[in-house]
């Protein structure tokens, strides 16, 4: 009997837009979620949001609510059902359980004082020496880190190509679980991205030092590594991110086309004829986006 062959099932292409609800929705969070939803309808793929609001301090009462009526005033659209990382405490216990088990994990109580005055200073803050790791302290009252891989972690973003970070080196053991009974965004955003068979990530360029601790986890618990692309983030007339913290100005939901068009021109995209609408938007922008047209800086002003 001559052999067959059969053919995989081609992957489908999922990816996600995941606003924090500390405020409203402004023309840096637009870039972030224009290149997604772009890329995700351009290959014909699903694109889903994620409400991460882990962080109860930090949540403004009814950003939640604004950031979804501002997206469907601009004419985004969804496929399943959002989710909520406030609702999945639960699966975050049981991946810290799992990475606890295989020795990844250990407590920590040392405060941000004792770090500031022990550390050195790396690419995202102080770096943990270490302190409590040997000590095998219990866990009430502590921090829970996760014991950073020894030597280069690499992956590939397709902006910015190859991506080297020695985590224990330039980061160290970080957290996953304060000891407010908080977990990490970093241990969340993992849980979740596998949760939602997440197979594209399209983000600012500002989350890329994220990236290595996030492909080191997914690595520790067995998970599939997204392809991800990360966008040149919007800076203000300063060079300071735009953000909710520099009080950027919310997008006017009444008008959306000027800021997606803004956006469209930040991510390299010609408007040469533009849509004089919002229906005619879409499928103008999504026939025209290329991600090798983004500009090739990480922060980049408007």
């Amino acid at each position: 009997m001559p052999n067959s062959q059969i053919n995989p099932a081609p992957v489908v292409y999922r990816g996600r837009f995941a606003p924090s609800p500390t405020g409203l929705l402004h023309l840096g969070s637009l870039v972030a979620a224009l290149g997604s939803y772009l890329d995700t309808r351009a290959q014909g793929g699903r694109w889903l949001l994620r409400m991460e609001d882990l962080d109860p301090p930090r949540i403004q009462p009814g950003a939640s609510d604004a950031i979804l009526h501002s997206l469907e005033a601009h004419g985004f659209t969804w496929d399943e059902a959002v989710i909520w990382q406030s609702q999945r405490q639960a699966a975050y216990a049981e991946a810290l359980e799992r990475l606890r088990q295989t020795g990844r994990v250990y407590a920590c109580t040392c405060s941000r004082k004792d770090i500031a005055l022990s550390a050195r200073h790396g690419a995202d803050g102080p770096i943990y020496p270490g302190t409590c790791r040997p000590l095998g302290l219990p866990s009430h009252n502590a921090a829970l880190r996760f014991i950073a891989p020894e030597g280069p972690l690499v992956f590939d973003d397709r902006l910015h190509g190859r991506v080297v970070c020695d985590i224990a080196r330039e980061l160290g053991d970080f957290v996953l679980h304060r000891t407010d009974g908080i977990y990490s965004y970093q241990l969340a955003v993992v849980v979740d991205d596998a949760e939602q068979g997440i197979t594209h990530i399209v983000r600012g360029s500002d989350l890329l030092i994220s990236t290595p601790r996030q492909v080191a986890l997914q690595q520790a618990l067995g998970l599939t590594t997204p392809t991800y692309l990360h966008l040149p983030t919007v800076l203000d007339a300063a060079g300071n991110k735009l953000s909710k913290q520099t009080r950027a100005p919310p997008l006017n939901d009444a008008d959306p086309l000027p800021a997606l068009l803004t956006a469209l021109r930040f991510l390299g995209l010609s408007d040469d004829h533009p849509p004089t609408t919002l229906a005619e938007f879409w499928p103008w922008a999504i026939e025209r986006w290329s991600p090798q047209r983004l500009p090739r800086w990480r922060g980049t002003p408007l």
